[in-house]
Protein backbone atom coordinates (compact mmCIF):
# COMPACT_ATOMS: atom_id res chain seq x y z
CA UNK A 1 0.00 0.00 0.00
CA UNK A 2 1.45 3.42 -0.39
CA UNK A 3 0.79 7.32 -1.38
CA UNK A 4 0.42 5.30 -5.48
CA UNK A 5 -2.93 4.42 -4.17
CA UNK A 6 -3.88 7.35 -2.17
CA UNK A 7 -3.16 9.62 -5.09
CA UNK A 8 -5.26 7.27 -7.37
CA UNK A 9 -8.43 7.05 -5.09
CA UNK A 10 -8.55 10.84 -4.25
CA UNK A 11 -7.46 11.74 -8.49
CA UNK A 12 -10.41 9.00 -9.72
CA UNK A 13 -13.28 10.85 -6.92
CA UNK A 14 -12.52 14.11 -8.42
CA UNK A 15 -12.22 13.28 -11.87
CA UNK A 16 -15.77 11.44 -11.93
CA UNK A 17 -17.25 14.28 -10.35
CA UNK A 18 -15.70 17.01 -12.86
CA UNK A 19 -17.63 14.57 -15.60
CA UNK A 20 -20.95 15.54 -14.23
CA UNK A 21 -20.38 18.89 -14.29
CA UNK A 22 -22.07 21.80 -16.38
CA UNK A 23 -19.66 22.00 -18.60
CA UNK A 24 -17.85 19.27 -17.78
CA UNK A 25 -14.31 20.07 -15.99
CA UNK A 26 -10.98 18.51 -17.44
CA UNK A 27 -8.42 17.95 -15.00
CA UNK A 28 -4.48 18.93 -15.14
CA UNK A 29 -2.69 15.96 -13.29
CA UNK A 30 0.54 15.99 -12.01
CA UNK A 31 2.93 15.35 -14.96
CA UNK A 32 0.69 14.92 -17.51
CA UNK A 33 0.22 16.87 -20.63
CA UNK A 34 -2.32 19.47 -20.62
CA UNK A 35 -2.83 22.71 -22.94
CA UNK A 36 -5.95 25.13 -21.58
CA UNK A 37 -8.70 26.21 -23.34
CA UNK A 38 -8.84 29.81 -23.47
CA UNK A 39 -11.54 31.14 -21.60
CA UNK A 40 -12.38 27.56 -20.03
CA UNK A 41 -12.92 26.73 -16.30
CA UNK A 42 -10.17 24.28 -15.53
CA UNK A 43 -8.31 22.33 -12.33
CA UNK A 44 -5.35 21.24 -11.20
CA UNK A 45 -4.93 18.36 -8.97
CA UNK A 46 -1.91 17.72 -6.81
CA UNK A 47 -1.23 14.79 -4.23
CA UNK A 48 1.63 16.16 -1.81
CA UNK A 49 2.51 13.32 0.35
CA UNK A 50 4.25 13.90 3.65
CA UNK A 51 6.42 11.15 5.60
CA UNK A 52 5.19 7.56 5.69
CA UNK A 53 5.29 7.06 9.54
CA UNK A 54 4.82 3.58 11.73
CA UNK A 55 3.59 3.56 15.20
CA UNK A 56 3.95 0.24 16.59
CA UNK A 57 7.73 -1.54 17.24
CA UNK A 58 6.73 -4.66 14.87
CA UNK A 59 7.00 -1.91 12.01
CA UNK A 60 4.36 -3.50 10.18
CA UNK A 61 1.93 -0.43 10.74
CA UNK A 62 2.36 2.17 8.50
CA UNK A 63 0.63 6.02 8.13
CA UNK A 64 0.66 8.09 4.62
CA UNK A 65 -0.36 11.33 5.08
CA UNK A 66 -0.35 14.71 2.81
CA UNK A 67 -2.15 16.88 1.76
CA UNK A 68 -4.27 17.06 -1.59
CA UNK A 69 -4.35 20.25 -3.50
CA UNK A 70 -7.07 21.62 -6.20
CA UNK A 71 -6.16 24.60 -7.74
CA UNK A 72 -9.63 25.94 -9.64
CA UNK A 73 -8.31 28.77 -12.54
CA UNK A 74 -11.20 30.42 -14.20
CA UNK A 75 -10.79 33.09 -16.86
CA UNK A 76 -9.20 36.62 -16.05
CA UNK A 77 -11.50 39.12 -15.84
CA UNK A 78 -14.84 37.29 -14.83
CA UNK A 79 -14.58 37.52 -10.92
CA UNK A 80 -14.14 35.37 -8.30
CA UNK A 81 -18.07 33.84 -7.60
CA UNK A 82 -17.42 30.53 -10.33
CA UNK A 83 -13.71 29.76 -8.65
CA UNK A 84 -15.98 30.14 -5.11
CA UNK A 85 -18.73 28.29 -5.98
CA UNK A 86 -16.63 25.52 -7.26
CA UNK A 87 -14.78 25.46 -3.95
CA UNK A 88 -17.73 25.12 -2.12
CA UNK A 89 -18.52 22.12 -4.40
CA UNK A 90 -15.38 20.78 -3.94
CA UNK A 91 -15.69 20.76 0.25
CA UNK A 92 -18.96 19.27 -0.07
CA UNK A 93 -17.18 16.52 -2.29
CA UNK A 94 -13.99 15.73 0.44
CA UNK A 95 -16.16 16.19 3.59
CA UNK A 96 -14.36 16.02 6.80
CA UNK A 97 -13.98 12.42 7.89
CA UNK A 98 -15.20 10.84 4.56
CA UNK A 99 -13.24 7.54 3.57
CA UNK A 100 -12.44 6.54 0.58
CA UNK A 101 -11.49 2.88 0.13
CA UNK A 102 -10.05 -0.02 -2.26
CA UNK A 103 -10.23 -3.15 -0.74
CA UNK A 104 -9.05 -2.65 3.17
CA UNK A 105 -6.78 0.18 2.48
CA UNK A 106 -8.39 3.27 3.27
CA UNK A 107 -7.85 6.63 3.08
CA UNK A 108 -9.38 9.71 5.48
CA UNK A 109 -10.23 13.25 4.63
CA UNK A 110 -8.95 14.61 7.55
CA UNK A 111 -9.27 18.34 7.13
CA UNK A 112 -11.96 20.55 6.12
CA UNK A 113 -11.18 21.65 2.24
CA UNK A 114 -9.94 25.17 2.74
CA UNK A 115 -8.90 28.13 0.23
CA UNK A 116 -5.76 29.31 -0.26
CA UNK A 117 -4.22 32.61 -1.51
CA UNK A 118 -5.38 33.44 -5.04
CA UNK A 119 -2.95 33.84 -7.63
CA UNK A 120 -3.58 36.16 -10.37
CA UNK A 121 -2.11 34.77 -13.79
CA UNK A 122 -1.66 36.09 -16.85
CA UNK A 123 -4.58 34.91 -18.41
CA UNK A 124 -6.63 33.48 -15.45
CA UNK A 125 -7.24 33.63 -11.96
CA UNK A 126 -6.39 30.37 -9.33
CA UNK A 127 -7.72 29.42 -6.19
CA UNK A 128 -6.38 27.31 -4.22
CA UNK A 129 -8.13 24.51 -1.92
CA UNK A 130 -6.72 21.59 -0.35
CA UNK A 131 -7.27 19.32 2.92
CA UNK A 132 -4.68 17.30 4.59
CA UNK A 133 -5.65 13.21 3.95
CA UNK A 134 -4.26 9.73 6.14
CA UNK A 135 -4.01 7.00 5.33
CA UNK A 136 -3.46 3.81 7.91
CA UNK A 137 -1.97 -0.10 7.13
CA UNK A 138 -1.43 -2.85 9.50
Amino acid sequence: MSHKIVRSLLEARLAAWAKLQKPALRIAFQNVAFKPVEGEIYLRAFSIPARTGSDDIAGKHRVYTGLFQITIVTPAGIGTGAGEGLAEDLAALFALNDRLSRGDFTVLVMTPVEPGPEQQEDTGYALPVSFQYRADTF
